[in-house]
């Protein structure tokens, strides 16, 4: 598999992995019965779960500006605190809506992945 190289931009499909990820990152940190929607969250809080997720789907870990990006895509609150704060010095707020999507949409991906064990 070619490498991108520093320079190059990324292309659609690699932003929806990237929602995609972020997705799977919040419903799995729900699963384990984190409270999410509404809480004013370090990113450091969500980096297990997001590092979980980029293995589930097979692709690499998110950087953090990557996974702000696509947490404000999908409709979160993301701000940048100085970096003497924290190693990953951004939090997020998520809302209710999305915390319900991610739940449900964690939910389906897992489904799908028992489906595809099961017919092999």
């Amino acid at each position: 598999m070619r490498q991108p190289t520093l320079f190059e931009k990324r292309n659609k499909q690699a932003a929806v992995d990237d929602e995609r990820v972020v997705l799977y990152a919040l419903g799995d940190f729900q699963a384990r019965g984190k409270a999410l929607a509404g809480r004013d969250l370090p990113l450091d809080r969500l980096r297990g779960a997001l590092k979980r997720a980029a293995e589930a789907q097979g692709v690499a870990e998110l950087s953090d500006e990557d996974a702000v990006a696509a947490f404000r895509v999908l409709g979160a609150e993301v701000r940048e605190v100085p970096p003497f704060v924290a190693k990953h010095p951004f939090r997020v707020i998520v809302p209710a809506l999305l915390a319900e999507r991610a739940q449900r949409d964690y939910q389906e991906m897992l489904a799908a992945e028992r489906e595809g064990a099961s017919s092999k």
